[in-house]
């Protein structure tokens, strides 16, 4: 666990408290697999397996090669610009348009919060059924200002929760791993169904389709970035964190899937908000269904604890790189960016009452899709300006040998790999996948604010440099 004592990140106005660097390489890679691991394999096994069929484990496979190959493009982005701002800031230094870096922020920031908001959602579906009725929007309520407030204590405390989610969440896959491989042995369930692929229309359409959602559980990875600030060592830690977290979530999905069509039906699994739960319940290997709700909606609470971490940073770095109003960027004496926060959860507040889970978690990977397809394009325009990187006080500044360890740490992808990962985005992102109409409006809808939110603060902008300008003359 990393000491409290850590150093701290330039504020870059004044003597105002800035964020403190004190994640170390083991913590930030359980962060990686904690923001992977959660809500998307808890909650949307059922609604992959609703488009697939028993095949339900091949989306995930799928949606894990897209992942890798956008990741290789973080890796080597954070090395040359470890800051908060992650995509907007990469879509900045590419392209130099004030107008673009703000869309790729804003379409950031509201996909961590609609996956919180989705997320929200799942915490009142069947899991807490098990325990209560509540209706979903009031339990989806109170859970986001419960988050919020633990996101409020510090970066330090919400990662130390995040730690222990982690390992809760890791435990109920496990446990789902563990009835998966004792029913082999024991000759339960039906194997054969994990290869039968169901679907109403074509195939390839279909598999497109359950991608696309499956890719849901996969993302996190590239909210990691975001605390580059916080991190001690982000040119080395990062890419062994993204491509490790990648590798034991993509192992982890894969095995999850399989025995869920294994031992369940597929219209049972498609018809659940619960899915792993009902793996449970038909397990030969006893396994309490109490025990694994509640450590399903641990999970459930660590994907929304994240969303809302990393969405909230976001706003801070772009506030910092004078995207978007500088209020956004106040610091608290907890050295908690606490406007951003309240920012982010009323928008989450607002999202949930607007959209079903499925619904919520498909806008979310649209508007990423989006921003992958442009973080894939900027790190080979930025290869063009080798010498465009920014130094960081914080990193190590060399090894015992005396070598330059930022340097010899620094990660290169190989060029086919933002290339294809760029094509594939945008091939997810299309109607292709035979995406519901509504999840277009809805993230148009959202874009279209930020459009407005974009024109309202260079109005504002201009009009604070006039009125300046006017004193100046006087």
């Amino acid at each position: 666990m990393s000491d409290e004592s850590t150093t701290t990140t330039t504020a870059g106005t004044g003597d105002e408290p800035a964020l403190r660097r004190s994640i170390g390489r083991k913590v930030l890679l359980l962060f990686v697999v904690g923001d992977i691991l959660g809500a998307g394999i808890y909650a949307l096994t059922g609604k992959v397996a609703a488009e697939v069929g028993g095949m339900v484990w091949l989306p995930f496979v799928c949606a894990f090669v897209l992942a890798t190959l956008t990741a290789t493009a973080y890796a080597e982005l954070v090395a040359r610009y470890p800051k908060a701002a992650g995509a907007a800031l990469y879509a900045h230094r590419a392209f130099r348009r004030p107008f673009l870096t703000f869309l790729v922020a804003f379409a950031v920031m509201m996909s961590g919060v609609t996956s919180a908001s989705a997320a929200a959602r799942a915490f009142g579906g069947d899991y807490l059924a098990e325990f209560v009725t509540v209706p979903t929007l009031v339990a989806a309520w109170f859970f986001l200002l419960v988050i919020t407030g633990v996101n409020l204590l510090g970066i330090s405390e919400s990662v130390r929760v995040n730690v222990v989610l982690t390992i809760v969440e890791a435990t109920g896959l496990l446990v789902i791993l563990a009835i998966g491989a004792w029913a082999l042995v024991q000759g339960d369930g039906d194997p054969s169904r994990a290869f039968v692929l169901e679907t109403d229309g074509t195939p390839w359409v279909a598999v497109l389709g359950a991608t696309a959602l499956a890719f849901y559980a996969l993302l996190g990875f590239e909210d990691s970035v975001n605390l580059a600030e916080e991190c001690r060592a982000p040119r080395r830690d990062f890419p062994r964190a993204l491509f490790g977290g990648l590798a034991v979530a993509g192992v982890v999905y894969v095995g999850v899937a399989f025995t869920s069509a294994m031992l369940v039906e597929t219209d049972v699994l498609a018809e659940s908000t619960g899915p792993l739960l009902e793996v449970v319940k038909v397990a030969g290997l006893a396994f309490p269904p109490g025990l694994f709700a509640v450590i399903a909606l641990l999970a459930v609470s660590n994907t929304a604890l994240i969303n809302m971490l990393m969405a909230s940073r976001l706003v801070y770095g772009m506030s910092r790189e004078g995207i978007v109003p500088g209020v956004l960027g106040r610091v608290g004496h907890r050295q908690t960016p606490y406007v951003a926060i309240a920012f982010t959860v009323v928008v989450a507040l607002t999202l949930v009452s607007t959209g079903d889970l499925a619904g919520l978690a498909d806008t979310t990977v649209l508007l990423l899709l989006l921003v992958f397809a442009t973080v894939n394009v900027s790190v080979l325009v930025l290869r063009r300006h080798p010498d465009d990187a920014e130094d960081d006080s914080g990193d190590d500044a060399g090894s015992a040998d005396g070598t330059d360890d930022r340097r010899r740490s620094t990660f290169r992808a190989p060029t086919w790999a933002p290339v294809a990962g760029a094509v594939v985005s945008l091939v997810l992102a299309s109607p292709l996948t035979g995406r519901d109409p509504a999840v277009y409006l809805r993230a148009g809808v959202l874009l279209a604010i930020g459009v407005v939110l974009y024109v309202v603060n260079r109005a504002v902008v201009a009009r604070s440099g006039a009125e300046a300008g006017d004193a100046s003359r006087v």
